[in-house]
Formats: structure tokens, C-alpha cells, sequence
């Protein structure tokens, strides 16, 4: 981490601030940092970090299995912030092994980990070696029973970065759902159609499917498993109910 602030600290005075001021923050204490992008909430802040820097690094994680809608809304993204976006793919000897061995759908059988951690978990680690800090769209409200411990600031315990360790910034952990909506509509955000078909929280097409009303978002993903298994470990140093 290049810069000596201690996460808590920050964590602790930036706590009640404006996501735009955390961002701002984050922007002035490390140069290498970018957003990661998948969902409403990340293009939220990159219409905030717009607002805070013209220099922005804005990655993907591309699994192979999106849907054809969540493809095309990477490039409206990239085409209406003027950005380029980073699209990061598995390993091909890894995933071409796997799919070998274990067929298309063995997360239907077993469980995610293993496809997620070959098609997400892999390709992220390999992009957050060459950065000091990431910011995500991480909001506590999105999983009650495993993203409780969410912090604005806070240093990584799941991965490892350019300088060893390495700043995780989650400028909506106090927003709720509610609330990013309305930015996207009072901003004219662009955002996945898929989610005027019911979907809330979207990840690959296999393991996503429409929330009935009055169903949590996360019980859209991975919808076979326990609620407690419903993260793919890209933020397993938040979740409660790690062992």
C-alpha cells in the first residue's frame, strides 16, 4: 500500500460521507486504482468518479458465460463514458481443463466455486497484482447474512496487490438499493435491460435468474445452494460466515 493511512482510520472518518467524497478520497491517496464493473451499482460510481477524475481505470471480468444483454451493456458503458474498459478472461488451459473433466453445467452438481474460481476468482487476482487498490460496488444491504462487515475503507485480507497489500474502497456500503436506483434515474445512467426483466443481482446466465417480488436480490444467483454459499469469492474477506 503506498500511502500510510491506516484503512480503519479512514474507514472510521469517512464512515457517514458522500460516496463522490470517498471516491475523492481514494483518487488522492492511491494513483493505481481502479473501479471493478459489473452491475448497476459500478456504473453508478463510475458516473461519480467521472465527477472526481478524468483519469479513470475501469476493469471487467469476462466468465464466458454473460448474458448476450450484459455483453452489449459493457460496450454501451464504454461507449458513453468515453472509457476503456480492461476485459479480463480465464485462463484458456485452466477452463479448457475443467470443462473437460467436468462437463458445462458441474456447478449444478457440486457447487460455483470451483467454475468461479477458474472464470472470476483467477483472472481478478491476476489484475489486482498490478494495482494498489480497487473500488467495488459493494453495498451491505445486498447480502444481510454475509456482507455485514463492509467498510467504506478497508485494507484487503483476500487478495494481494502491487505493493503487497493492498486498499479496498466501497464507496456504497451504506447505500441501499433504493438509493442507487434513484441516482440512476435522476442521472440517466445507463444500466443492464435484464433488469426490467426482473433481474436484480446478475452474474453469468446459468447461475442468474429473476427475483419473484419480495425476494431478496441475492436469491436470484446460484438459487440451488444455501444462502449462506451465495458469494463467489471475489469478496470473501467481507463474508461473516467464512469459517
Amino acid at each position: 500500500m503506498a500511502h500510510n493511512e491506516n484503512p480503519g482510520t479512514l474507514a472510521v472518518e469517512y464512515a457517514d460521507k458522500h460516496p463522490k467524497e470517498i471516491l475523492a478520497r481514494a483518487f488522492e491517496l492511491e494513483p493505481n486504482i481502479a473501479i471493478s464493473f459489473s452491475g448497476a451499482e459500478d456504473v453508478v460510481l463510475i458516473d461519480l468518479a467521472r465527477k472526481v477524475s478524468k483519469d479513470l481505470q475501469v476493469f471487467t471480468l469476462d466468465t464466458g458465460r454473460l448474458h448476450p444483454e450484459t455483453y452489449r451493456f459493457i460496450d454501451q458503458v464504454r461507449e458513453h463514458y468515453d472509457l476503456a474498459i480492461d476485459v479480463l478472461s480465464p485462463d484458456a488451459e485452466k477452463l479448457e481443463a475443467y470443462v473437460k473433466a467436468k462437463g458445462l453445467y458441474d456447478f449444478y452438481k457440486s457447487d460455483h466455486h470451483e467454475c468461479c474460481g477458474i472464470r472470476k476468482i483467477e483472472p481478478l487476482r491476476r489484475k489486482l497484482a498490478t494495482l494498489n487498490a480497487w473500488i467495488t460496488g459493494q453495498r451491505k444491504d445486498q447480502s444481510p447474512s454475509t456482507r455485514n462487515d463492509v467498510a467504506v475503507f478497508e485494507q484487503d485480507s483476500s487478495f494481494t496487490g502491487a505493493d503487497n497489500a493492498l486498499l479496498k474502497v466501497n464507496p456504497l456500503a451504506n447505500w441501499t438499493s433504493a438509493q442507487v436506483w434513484e441516482y440512476i434515474r435522476m442521472f440517466d445512467v445507463p444500466y443492464n435491460p435484464l433488469h426490467d426483466q426482473g433481474y436484480i443481482s446478475i452474474g453469468c446466465e446459468p447461475c442468474t435468474r429473476p427475483v419473484n417480488p419480495g425476494q431478496h436480490e441475492r436469491e436470484g444467483r446460484w438459487w440451488w445452494e444455501e444462502a449462506t454459499a451465495k458469494e463467489c469469492g471475489l469478496h470473501k474477506g467481507n463474508s461473516s460466515s467464512q469459517d
